[in-house]
């Protein structure tokens, strides 16, 4: 018995995902359970440190993450894992040696640029956070220092996601991130009352080094090795040449996310903690739903770019699965913005000025999220054909429009943080529409009615759906009878309704949770039935995954009929 549940483990861990649909459910289910624990950590966070501290810890970030996203995010999103899927077709030790030469290579550059910037980062904080002060940057500065350390690990982490993901195993880079806010969350609760915001930071570079543990043995099994050579062949040179591109507009993406660090540290010390904790809640539906599908359909896209007619139904029909699980999402945290951030965030020290700053930073992120999971995937159309100039000119055309706007609505009309995500969202949407406007060009030049038509059906679910929350919302929360603070203090009708019989007292979190757990529930049903009555074909798929995950308990097998085009390695036996 127990021999057969370590096989079964050692299949579910070690087998490929043969379909976008399967291999994005493992993603999916991965992906709730690392935004839950990011979520998790946050509000570690916020029971430790007041917003005025937590705004430190998060800036100190802005530098490692700088030269980390520039040279990795930028080389493996985009370039690494098309070429390496298909030097792995060509010959497998050519493939492993590209992995062994991009990691030392990556190694290389990040150890200088990191001790470049290590030097300088006091000088840099003075210009990139004007409005901290000198101890606050000193402070900053050492934490930025540690977490360095942290991205070391993450080049070399990286470099193992890629090399797994280009060969559909898909759960154990997954799942990698769990132990990532593991370590982060531990950090925080063992050290954080004895060592300050010190805590948290020790905990990023052990949550960083498991990231790294947890892939090494699939990847060492599948074939990678460690090697100190660097040997620069045509398929190094072509991911060089892919990469730049995108290189470049991480850069630029790069650019914009510290001026939203300049512009909130003006605004006050807590507002980059408003910010970053709302855009925490607007990554679960895009990481769940817009990044996980775009990251399982990327393989499958790159072997159908010689058919175009199945990429288009494979990308198109990927998209409008996109919108319609992230549509509802969206509209909850608009609706329910006040409600979700109280429960999450709110402890002892997170004060109501920080719910109500942090809520409206989380709606006016919500307007973008469905833009912005469109661009992940209509981006990784674009790789797949090999044409990373197109996303990237798009890319930094909307990115120079958002921190205009930024400036604008920061300096200009003087907002608050929820400025600055109004700006990135509407940068989304010009981006998200001209990604769309190309690519169906580029792949065809469909019927547009047909393309739109799915994701106006599931727009319009999601209205019906809003509009019935937000009417639940107001009836049965006990405070907006008192303080008649919606549309209901209006009518004169409801002056002798005696609401006490019905409604929920919001200042007790079980009310709360009850009240928002009720709302959710009911705009989802709302949100499926509608989508029933306008015939949306993506709500039938919907329910075929739930009932293949919670009902038959599995996921899509491999096709009797499809064939496995990546070769297991000879140590791999027919058993995993």
């Amino acid at each position: 018995m127990v021999q057969k549940i370590l096989a079964r483990g050692r299949k579910i861990l070690f087998s490929p995902q043969s379909t976008v649909l399967s291999a994005a459910t493992i993603i999916m289910l991965m992906v709730v359970a690392s935004r839950i624990l990011g979520l998790i950590r946050q509000r570690t966070l916020a029971h430790f440190f007041a917003p005025d501290e937590l705004s430190l810890f998060f800036a100190a970030f802005r530098l490692p993450d700088l030269v980390f996203e520039v040279l990795v995010f930028g080389t493996f999103s985009s370039a690494f894992i098309p070429v390496f899927a298909k030097a792995l077709r060509n010959g497998r030790r050519e493939a492993w040696e590209i992995a062994g030469t991009v990691t030392n290579l990556g190694l290389v550059i990040f150890a200088f640029l990191a001790t470049l910037v290590i030097v300088f980062a006091g000088n840099f904080y003075g210009l990139f956070a004007p409005g901290f002060s000198p101890e606050h940057r000193e402070q900053i500065v050492s934490i930025t220092r540690i977490l360095f350390a942290a991205q070391g690990f993450f080049v070399v982490s990286y470099v193992l996601t890629a090399v797994l993901e280009s060969s559909r195993r898909f759960l154990v880079p997954a799942l990698a991130p769990l132990f990532y806010n593991l370590g982060i969350i531990f950090g925080t609760v063992l050290l954080a009352p004895r060592m300050g915001l010190l805590g948290p930071t020790i905990g990023v570079v052990i949550g960083a080094s498991l990231h790294f543990l947890v892939q090494l043995p699939l990847a060492v099994k599948l074939g990678f090795r460690f090697s100190p050579k660097i040997r620069i062949t045509e398929f190094v040179r072509k991911i060089g040449r892919l990469a730049l591109p995108r290189i470049v507009e991480v850069s630029f993406l790069q650019v914009s996310k510290t001026v939203e660090l300049f512009l909130a540290s003006l605004i006050s010390t807590a507002s980059y903690t408003y910010f970053t904790f709302g855009n925490t809640l607007q990554l679960l539906p895009v990481g769940l739903f817009g990044t996980s599908i775009a990251k399982a359909a990327l393989p499958t896209l790159a072997r159908q770019t010689e058919k175009l007619d199945e990429f288009r139904k494979t990308l198109f029909g990927a998209l409008n699965q996109i919108v319609f699980l992230v549509l509802p999402i969206a509209t909850v945290l608009i609706v329910l913005r006040i409600p979700l951030v109280r429960l999450i965030f709110g402890t002892d020290i997170f004060s109501w000025e920080a719910t109500v700053q942090t809520s409206m930073v989380v709606s006016a992120f919500a307007f973008g999220v469905v833009f912005q999971s469109a661009v992940a995937l209509l981006s990784r159309g674009f790789y797949a054909l090999h044409d990373t100039k197109t996303p990237v000119i798009i890319s930094i055309s909307t990115i120079i429009l958002v921190i205009a706007a930024d400036f604008i609505l920061i300096k200009g009309f003087g907002l608050p943080a929820w400025g600055l995500a109004a700006a990135f969202s509407m940068g989304s949407l010009i981006q998200a529409t001209i990604l769309f406007f190309f690519i169906n060009k580029k792949t065809g030049d469909g019927n547009w009615f047909s393309l739109v038509s799915p994701i106006f059906k599931s727009a319009l679910a999601s209205l019906a759906s809003g509009s019935v929350m937000y009417l639940l919302l107001k009836v049965f929360d006990r405070s907006v009878w008192i303080k008649r603070l919606s549309f209901l203090g209006r009518f004169e009708a409801t002056q002798g309704i005696d609401f006490e019989g019905f409604v929920l007292d919001t200042r007790y979190t079980f009310n709360l949770l009850i009240l928002t757990a009720f709302v959710i529930a009911v705009g989802m049903i709302i949100y499926l039935f509608v989508s029933i009555i306008l015939k949306s074909k993506e709500v039938w798929y919907f329910f075929n995954l739930v009932t293949r995950i919670f009902v038959k308990r599995r996921l899509t097998p491999i096709p009797a009929k499809e064939s496995e085009p990546i070769a297991p390695p000879p140590t791999e036996s027919s058993s995993t």
